[in-house]
């Protein structure tokens, strides 16, 4: 239903409509006493009513998954620092002149096992570093996916600022001048400054 269209049925004696703006499939309609927002489109209540005097004006903004984007930015500065670790740090240069290779002398005294264990972990230590750098280029590319998920989530909204009160969101036009025309219809227009009283009118003859 068109409650943008049928926003008369709501008003009360003596109100009546000032403007109205059709945003998707909502709408901000103002009248001389309220401000009428219709958000079917969005999360709770379909329809809030704000006091003229409580609307402190109309922004627009971005809104996203802040969740996807902490985890991007996490992701981000794990792979940095695991890629440049493992560029910066060459293991393999310290490891490969040692060897724990000693024959059958090890083995003679019963602590070949604890050697051959040994050197596998200085094998390890000096792949580790590729695999630092392969750790970390896979958390680039996870932070990129997630990062590039938090962009595509977030929304252009427009919102009308409550004072004492949560603000109202809808889904922003994409022509600006609606904004304008919204928010100059919610705030009144400043006054033009009063003359001074102490400066004498063009057509007085006296000083």
């Amino acid at each position: 239903m068109d409650w943008v269209a049928r926003a008369e049925s709501l008003l009360y004696d003596g109100e009546v409509i000032e403007a109205d703006v059709r945003l998707d499939r909502g709408g901000v309609v103002v009248t001389s006493h309220r401000v009428l927002v219709f958000t079917p489109d969005r999360e709770g209540s379909n329809y809030r009513q704000v006091d003229r005097p409580n609307v402190e004006g109309v922004d627009v903004t971005t809104s996203g998954d802040w969740s996807f984007l902490e985890l991007g930015v996490k992701a981000l500065v794990i792979g940095v620092v695991l890629v440049a670790a493992g560029t910066t740090v060459s293991l393999d240069s310290l490891v490969s002149n040692v060897s724990l290779d000693s024959g059958g002398t090890a083995s003679a005294v019963g602590i070949g096992g604890m050697l051959g264990m040994l050197q596998t972990m200085l094998t390890l230590m000096a792949q580790l570093d590729d695999l630092m750098r392969l750790f970390g280029g896979l958390a680039l590319a996870f932070a990129a996916v997630v990062l590039g998920v938090y962009l595509w989530s977030r929304d252009r909204l427009l919102v009308v600022r409550v004072a004492g009160d949560d603000d109202i969101e809808l889904t922003a036009p994409d022509d600006e001048s609606v904004v304008e025309r919204i928010e100059a219809a919610i705030v009144p227009g400043a006054t033009p400054a009063a003359e001074n009283p102490d400066q004498p009118p063009p057509d007085d003859p006296l000083p």
